[in-house]
Protein backbone atom coordinates (compact mmCIF):
# COMPACT_ATOMS: atom_id res chain seq x y z
CA UNK A 1 0.00 0.00 0.00
CA UNK A 2 1.11 3.39 -0.92
CA UNK A 3 1.24 6.00 2.37
CA UNK A 4 -0.22 8.52 0.23
CA UNK A 5 -3.53 6.22 -0.54
CA UNK A 6 -6.53 8.08 1.14
CA UNK A 7 -8.12 6.20 3.95
CA UNK A 8 -11.38 4.52 3.00
CA UNK A 9 -14.05 6.16 5.34
CA UNK A 10 -17.71 3.90 5.36
CA UNK A 11 -20.43 6.02 6.92
CA UNK A 12 -23.04 4.00 7.91
CA UNK A 13 -26.14 6.76 7.23
CA UNK A 14 -28.62 5.14 8.76
CA UNK A 15 -26.91 4.36 11.61
CA UNK A 16 -25.33 8.18 11.91
CA UNK A 17 -28.72 9.90 11.05
CA UNK A 18 -31.06 7.91 13.74
CA UNK A 19 -28.06 8.13 16.36
CA UNK A 20 -29.72 12.32 16.84
CA UNK A 21 -33.96 12.19 17.46
CA UNK A 22 -33.88 15.34 15.23
CA UNK A 23 -37.05 14.09 13.01
CA UNK A 24 -35.23 12.32 10.90
CA UNK A 25 -38.01 9.48 10.27
CA UNK A 26 -39.94 12.18 8.68
CA UNK A 27 -37.82 12.46 5.61
CA UNK A 28 -35.00 9.74 5.39
CA UNK A 29 -33.76 10.81 2.43
CA UNK A 30 -33.27 14.34 3.11
CA UNK A 31 -31.59 13.11 6.38
CA UNK A 32 -28.96 11.62 4.52
CA UNK A 33 -28.82 14.05 1.75
CA UNK A 34 -27.77 16.74 4.69
CA UNK A 35 -25.34 14.27 6.28
CA UNK A 36 -23.87 13.83 2.73
CA UNK A 37 -23.34 17.57 2.53
CA UNK A 38 -21.72 17.95 6.05
CA UNK A 39 -19.63 15.39 5.00
CA UNK A 40 -18.76 17.06 1.41
CA UNK A 41 -17.54 20.50 3.65
CA UNK A 42 -16.28 19.23 6.82
CA UNK A 43 -14.68 15.63 6.28
CA UNK A 44 -14.12 13.38 8.75
CA UNK A 45 -12.81 15.18 11.65
CA UNK A 46 -10.99 11.82 12.82
CA UNK A 47 -8.91 11.46 9.67
CA UNK A 48 -6.32 13.55 9.55
CA UNK A 49 -4.78 13.20 5.84
CA UNK A 50 -6.83 12.07 2.71
CA UNK A 51 -10.07 10.13 2.83
CA UNK A 52 -12.19 8.76 0.03
CA UNK A 53 -15.32 8.97 1.51
CA UNK A 54 -18.81 6.13 0.96
CA UNK A 55 -21.79 7.07 2.40
CA UNK A 56 -23.94 3.68 2.29
CA UNK A 57 -27.90 4.48 2.46
CA UNK A 58 -30.65 1.80 1.89
CA UNK A 59 -34.44 1.85 1.98
CA UNK A 60 -35.84 5.08 1.91
CA UNK A 61 -32.93 7.03 1.90
CA UNK A 62 -32.29 5.29 -1.71
CA UNK A 63 -31.75 7.61 -4.96
CA UNK A 64 -29.62 10.46 -2.67
CA UNK A 65 -26.76 11.35 -5.24
CA UNK A 66 -23.20 11.90 -5.39
CA UNK A 67 -21.67 14.63 -4.86
CA UNK A 68 -17.78 16.02 -4.67
CA UNK A 69 -15.84 14.62 -2.07
CA UNK A 70 -18.26 11.76 -1.45
CA UNK A 71 -19.35 9.00 -3.30
CA UNK A 72 -22.93 7.61 -2.20
CA UNK A 73 -23.86 3.64 -2.68
CA UNK A 74 -27.14 2.15 -2.37
CA UNK A 75 -27.66 -0.51 -0.64
CA UNK A 76 -29.75 -2.88 -3.37
CA UNK A 77 -30.41 -4.70 0.65
CA UNK A 78 -28.86 -4.59 3.66
CA UNK A 79 -26.92 -1.86 4.43
CA UNK A 80 -25.18 -3.71 6.56
CA UNK A 81 -24.26 -6.08 4.33
CA UNK A 82 -23.38 -3.58 1.77
CA UNK A 83 -21.03 -2.17 4.40
CA UNK A 84 -19.31 -5.21 4.69
CA UNK A 85 -18.86 -5.82 1.02
CA UNK A 86 -17.68 -2.02 0.40
CA UNK A 87 -14.99 -2.80 3.03
CA UNK A 88 -14.31 -6.65 1.73
CA UNK A 89 -13.47 -4.65 -1.54
CA UNK A 90 -10.73 -2.22 -0.25
CA UNK A 91 -8.22 -4.62 -0.68
CA UNK A 92 -5.39 -3.86 2.09
CA UNK A 93 -6.22 0.07 2.12
CA UNK A 94 -6.82 1.64 5.63
CA UNK A 95 -10.71 1.15 6.38
CA UNK A 96 -12.34 3.33 9.11
CA UNK A 97 -16.50 2.18 8.98
CA UNK A 98 -18.25 4.91 11.20
CA UNK A 99 -21.31 3.13 12.81
CA UNK A 100 -23.12 2.53 16.44
CA UNK A 101 -24.15 -1.26 15.28
CA UNK A 102 -22.55 -3.71 17.76
CA UNK A 103 -22.78 -6.77 15.03
CA UNK A 104 -21.50 -4.42 12.15
CA UNK A 105 -18.23 -3.25 14.03
CA UNK A 106 -17.75 -6.57 14.60
CA UNK A 107 -18.16 -8.23 10.98
CA UNK A 108 -16.13 -4.99 9.70
CA UNK A 109 -13.29 -5.63 12.40
CA UNK A 110 -13.08 -8.95 11.53
CA UNK A 111 -12.20 -8.09 7.78
CA UNK A 112 -10.02 -5.22 9.55
CA UNK A 113 -11.77 -1.69 9.06
CA UNK A 114 -11.26 0.74 12.01
CA UNK A 115 -14.26 1.47 13.88
CA UNK A 116 -15.72 4.58 15.31
CA UNK A 117 -19.23 5.96 16.19
CA UNK A 118 -21.69 8.64 14.95
CA UNK A 119 -20.17 11.17 17.07
CA UNK A 120 -16.98 11.33 15.09
CA UNK A 121 -19.02 13.01 11.90
CA UNK A 122 -21.79 14.55 13.91
CA UNK A 123 -21.92 17.87 15.31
Amino acid sequence: MNAHTPVLVVVDAANVVGSVPDGWWRDRKGAAERLRDRLAVEGVPAVPGPAEIVLVVEGAARGVESVPGVRVSSAPGSGDDHIVEVVASAGDRPVLVITADRELRRRVGELGADVAGPRSVRP
